[in-house]
C-alpha cells in the first residue's frame, strides 16, 4: 500500500522543511494583500514572535489529512504532478483547509489571534484559494 501524504510530509527530517516553507509562502501570500491583512499579520508576529510557525507546525497534520483525498485521487490518475491537480481543485482544497482553522480558532486560547481570524475570515477562502498553488507545489517538491 503507498505511503500516505501525511507519512511522507511528516518524516523526521521534511516535516520542519516544510514547516519552514509554509511560513516563507504565508509571509509570500500576506505582502502581496491589503494593508489590513498585513496589519494584522504585523501585529500577531509583534505580540507573540513564532505564532505562525508554531501554528502552521500545530495545523499540518489536520491540514494533511484534508488534502489526504485529493492525494489519494491523484494516485489513481498520476497523469498530471500532484501539483497540478491540487491547483486544478483549488476552490474545494480551501475550504477543506478553512473548515480546521475555524475549528481551531473557535477553540484558541490566543484570544487576539482568534479575534483576528474572525475579523479576517470573510476573505480567507479568496486568500487561502490563492495560495493554493503554492502550497501544491510545496507539497509537491517533497513527494
Amino acid at each position: 500500500m503507498p505511503e500516505t501524504l501525511k507519512a511522507i510530509i511528516t518524516q523526521t527530517e521534511t516535516r520542519p522543511v516544510v514547516v519552514d516553507e509554509c511560513v516563507e509562502l504565508v509571509e509570500a501570500e500576506v505582502q502581496g494583500k491589503g494593508l489590513i491583512i498585513r496589519g494584522a499579520f504585523k501585529t500577531v508576529k509583534k505580540i507573540k514572535p513564532g505564532f505562525v510557525k508554531g501554528a502552521i507546525d500545530g495545523l499540518l497534520d489536520d491540514w494533511l489529512e484534508k488534502i489526504e483525498p485529493y492525494y489519494g485521487s491523484w494516485q489513481s490518475d498520476t497523469s498530471s504532478a500532484f501539483s497540478a491537480h491540487l491547483t486544478s481543485k483549488k476552490r474545494e482544497v480551501a475550504n477543506d483547509l478553512l473548515k480546521v482553522t475555524d475549528e481551531r480558532a473557535e477553540s484558541s486560547k490566543h484570544k487576539t489571534a482568534a479575534k483576528m481570524y474572525r475579523k479576517l475570515r470573510p476573505s480567507a477562502l479568496n486568500n487561502v484559494e490563492t495560495a493554493v498553488p503554492g502550497l501544491a507545489a510545496l507539497i509537491g517538491k517533497h513527494l
